[in-house]
């Protein structure tokens, strides 16, 4: 996620087959793509221009999707039995399509939360599971508003996938299969992934820990960026309290693997994003406008988007 700091005038043009975004001027955060992270990390071959597929650890694929300001990733994660897909991202793309030409094993969808970045392909899946909060039943219902937002003037870079209609575009509703709470298990057939509940982001953020491998998948709690605690369903105070907790796992961890922009990161960022939070909290670290009532605290190389005091 990022502030994008100015409108950009765009021209949204219709043909017969797909929707051009002709701009006047290219988004600010467009021009500092690709990412030079990338280039580390090994990329994995896809038919799908929307998306980019990339191998971050054994039997585990980050799927970018860098045309939208959001830059999010979802992680396809294998077992021997089953896939977990941890997101689905924007729902511009056809995901579902994407995880057939990546494994022919059964998938099990779970979102580090459920905001509309997260769960735009939701729908396409057969089994979803959700944790066991409102927050999570309310969004599961969709909207229009939200995904429209994503794609207004200056958030997307490039062109949208052959056959996506703008007009039509909404996050669909989906049906829980099942609820998750903190500490299930979900076994993938020599795999096991752990729940850890991490709210305040959202109530329902999550965190998942593939303890034997050293992964721990971030979601939203944390990501190279300036990090959204803003937003009215934002707990500030259970957000602290979740940061502190993956902290305490910093040493069990090998890499760090956050839902937007880079999905890579060095454990070491858990207790510097601890220790950041703590800083902004104890009034020591001097806030800038971010415009429309927001505020941006930069500590340690850690960046927070706020409300406004």
């Amino acid at each position: 996620m990022r502030i994008v700091s100015t409108i950009f005038a765009a021209i949204i043009v219709a043909s017969t087959s797909h929707w051009v975004i002709a701009q006047a001027d290219t988004p600010a955060w467009c021009k500092a793509l690709p990412r030079p992270e990338y280039k580390a990390i090994e990329r994995v071959p896809v038919h799908d221009s929307w998306f980019e597929v990339y191998r971050v650890a054994r039997d585990v694929l980050a799927i970018y999707e860098p045309h939208q300001s959001e830059e999010t990733i979802g992680y396809l994660i294998l077992g021997q039995k089953r896939a977990l897909m941890f997101d689905t991202g924007m729902g511009v793309g056809d995901l579902k399509s994407l995880t057939a030409q990546l494994t022919h094993l059964p998938i099990v969808v779970l979102n580090s939360h459920t905001h509309n970045d997260h769960v735009g392909d939701n729908w396409q899946f057969d089994t979803v599971y959700g944790m066991d909060t409102d927050f999570t039943r309310q969004n599961a219902r969709g909207s229009r508003e939200d995904a429209q937002a994503e794609i207004a003037p200056g958030e997307v870079c490039g062109t949208f996938p052959v056959g996506f209609d703008r007009s039509k575009y909404a996050t669909k509703p989906w049906k829980i299969a099942k609820y998750i709470h903190d500490g299930e298990r979900i076994d993938l057939g020599g795999r096991t992934i752990e729940v850890i509940a991490a709210p305040g982001h959202t109530p329902d953020s999550i965190t998942l820990f593939d303890r034997a491998n050293g992964l721990l998948f971030t979601g939203d709690t944390y990501y190279p960026g300036a990090i959204w605690i803003y937003r009215p369903e934002t707990d500030l105070v259970a957000y602290g309290k979740s940061v502190h907790r993956l902290a305490a796992l910093a040493p069990q961890v090998k890499i760090v693997l956050g839902a937007h922009n880079v999905p890579v990161a060095s454990p070491a960022v858990l207790t510097q994003l601890a220790a950041a939070y703590d800083k902004v909290r104890a009034g020591q670290v001097a806030s800038e406008p971010a415009g429309d009532g927001k505020v941006i605290y930069k500590v340690d190389g850690i960046a927070f988007l706020m409300r406004k005091p």
